[in-house]
């Protein structure tokens, strides 16, 4: 039997990009993967709302219950979005991986971003040094582990594309499995990424131009994501008619609601 690490390596190889939905909860995730996705990635914005909190302001012992629940749940290989990675150290970001590899998840994604607005990203050097520590974390365990080294520099300060292709060929250096640089505004910059680097590159599709799979499977995407929109698109659905029935009385609003026995469909075994 194929661990999920490895079975999650092999399908960013496909002749198409991997679709990886992002669950908030627990439910979430079982209805992603009866729908038929092969993997799934936890979100941090999402968690947070689940648990009642702003982005960013979840423990790590929260963060790995949530994946732990989210492993136990499911059979797909999960990634866990681990944000900066625990702390600012090469060696707690290596902690943070082992940690999280003990949870059932099949990789993790490790960001530049400090977290901190004087200084949001992490000096060049230190930023290498850190995924390098995550990299070798992870080929220290018994089993197959997959990180993905995230470049957010595009989301926080003024840096060039030039800047961040050179930030994810040292990420790539290093060993990173999977490369991610949220931000990127066209195909041409997509493109760019794909053909500077030879490592999977994931994107994103909470980018405004919103392109189709098969435009991002044609510049050389091998992952998809959603980041925190299911999820927002979630609560935002159940903000419009709690706000009607509050204010007016009504709830004209809920009748885009799913039904209710093919929900429950969706969690039967």
């Amino acid at each position: 039997m194929t661990d999920l690490g490895t079975h999650f390596r092999e399908l960013h190889h496909g002749s198409r990009p991997l679709i990886v939905p992002n669950p908030w909860d627990l439910g979430s995730a079982v209805i992603f993967e009866r729908l038929g996705f092969e993997a799934l990635a936890t979100t941090s914005a999402g968690m947070a709302f689940g648990l009642g909190k702003s982005d960013g302001q979840v423990s790590p012992e929260e963060t790995l219950e949530h994946c732990s629940s989210l492993a136990a749940a499911t059979t797909v290989p999960i990634s866990g979005d681990l944000e900066r990675g625990f702390g600012d150290s090469p060696e707690e970001v290596a902690d943070a991986v082992r940690r999280a590899a003990l949870t059932g998840l099949a990789g993790c994604s490790i960001e530049d971003y400090t977290g901190r607005s004087d200084e949001p990203m992490y000096p060049r050097n230190l930023a290498v040094e850190r995924i390098a520590a995550a990299i070798e974390a992870a080929r220290s365990l018994d089993h197959d582990f997959v990180v993905t080294a995230r470049c957010d520099s595009l989301l926080w300060t003024e840096q060039s594309l030039d800047e961040v292709i050179s930030l994810l060929q040292a990420y790539e250096s290093v060993g990173a499995d999977v490369l991610f640089a949220p931000g990127l505004e066209s195909l041409r910059d997509i493109g760019a990424v794909c053909e500077a680097v030879e490592a999977p590159v994931s994107v994103g599709l909470e980018m405004s131009i919103k392109p189709s799979i098969d435009e991002l499977s044609e510049v050389g995407v091998s992952r998809v994501s959603v980041g925190s929109l299911l999820a927002q698109v979630a609560y935002g659905a159940a903000i419009e008619p709690a706000r009607e029935l509050l204010e007016a009385g009504t709830l004209h609003s809920a009748a885009s609601a799913i039904d209710y026995y093919a929900l429950e469909g969706l969690f039967t075994p």
